[in-house]
């Protein structure tokens, strides 16, 4: 039960943060369960059909993935910032037999979610508690990933030393050949921090688009704009593909047409 006297379905005390983490049912989607941190809705699950994504950003960062690979063949995948594990459980859904590594600062978050809401039967999943930027250098060398998603920051909260060219350049080096790096960022209308992300991006790999809501490029409202680097020139395929499956409206900027966000 909360400080203000409501009951969850689950409820763990973060020590890092000193926050409370609860689960809950979702009452309007069946086998849906909805994680919150602090009081604030941070994932959500579909434990009876995990390839349906509910938040619309999950839900473009996972069409990208969709591109990656032919459809169905297993993919690596690294997760900087776990959550509750959305996206790798979606892989696994859709990408049987893929192999995952999950990077998460919050021990009792970790053990909280998989506790509750575990993974499906048969998934290749590593944890690692640690920080996005120090779990990604320790990573044994010979690691190559066909995504790596980040998933950690949003605003003026943004951690210096993960939201900069340095750790983009050494997530690139985690990459296998024609891998991409996949990068959630949340921000307020102005775009200040989506502006420096796809600046440093574009310092750090040969290639990247963005792909959010359309009104979201305008700053009417603040919001998630993923940011996705390439090893090659951006594919314009990818951008009817990602344009055709939403959600909608949807917008693709790349190339010349990134230059309007970018520092």
């Amino acid at each position: 039960m909360s400080a203000k006297g409501v009951r969850h379905d689950a409820s763990r005390f973060l020590r890092t943060t000193g926050q409370h983490a609860t689960i809950d049912a979702d009452p309007l989607v069946p086998g849906s369960y909805i994680l919150s941190i602090g009081g604030a809705e941070q994932s959500h699950v579909n434990l009876a059909h995990p390839d349906e994504i509910f938040y619309e950003y999950l839900r473009r960062i996972g069409h990208v993935v969709d591109l990656v690979a032919e459809p169905a063949a297993p993919i690596s995948a690294l997760h900087l910032g776990a959550g509750a594990l959305t996206l790798a459980r979606y892989i696994q859904a859709t990408r049987p037999g893929s192999v995952q590594h999950a990077v998460e600062l919050e021990r009792e978050l970790l053990d909280f979610v998989l506790q509750k809401l575990p993974m499906p039967e048969g998934t290749h999943l590593t944890t690692h508690i640690a920080d996005a930027r120090e779990a990604l250098a320790a990573l044994p060398a010979g690691l190559g990933f066909d995504v790596v998603i980040l998933d950690i920051f949003s605003g003026p909260d943004a951690p210096p030393h993960i939201a900069c060219r340095e750790f983009y350049e050494e997530a690139a080096r985690r990459l296998a050949p024609g891998g991409v790096l996949i990068i959630n960022v949340g921000d307020e209308p102005a775009l200040t921090l989506v502006r420096s992300q796809v600046a440093a991006l574009r310092q750090a790999m040969p290639d990247a688009a963005a792909v959010a809501e359309a009104g979201m490029f305008e700053g009417r409202y603040p919001g998630n704009i993923i940011l996705v680097g390439t090893q090659a020139p951006w594919p314009a395929d990818w951008s009817r593909e990602l344009l055709a499956r939403g959600p909608h409206p949807a917008a693709v900027l790349s190339g010349v047409e990134l230059d309007k966000i970018s520092d």
